[in-house]
């Protein structure tokens, strides 16, 4: 019987998934079938992580705003703050407000005069 030369898909696609796998550790970038589970963990645990990431980066931002709020008697209450600034019609988000606490404390001051008026 004669050799019969496979064809190149599936090699194409080893090869793909170990570029994929290339920083992984030990076994886990070199073998096929390892290396398809553990494809799919990364996968799943991105996909979980960007959730917590911008739960964590939310809760960072509010932090940072109500520190600097309850430093200086700007407000008293960060929610009261923003509960007047959604009343106010000012579209600040607080990853913006945040760098402005940081950044420039005067101008928070300034706005928060501005929605006390």
């Amino acid at each position: 019987m004669t050799r019969i030369r496979r064809g190149y898909i599936a090699r194409r696609r080893r090869t793909k998934m170990r570029l994929f796998a290339s920083s992984f550790r030990g076994v886990h970038s070199r073998l096929s079938r390892t290396i398809t589970q553990q494809k799919i963990r990364a996968l799943v645990s991105a996909h979980r992580d960007s959730d917590r990431q911008k739960r964590d980066f939310r809760r960072l931002w509010i932090t940072r705003i109500n520190a600097v709020i309850g430093g200086n008697r700007v407000y008293f209450i960060y929610s009261r703050l923003i509960q007047n600034l959604y009343k106010a019609q000012l579209v600040l988000n607080r990853k913006i407000l945040a760098q402005i606490a940081i950044s420039n404390r005067n101008c928070l001051y300034m706005i928060s005069n501005e929605i006390i008026k």
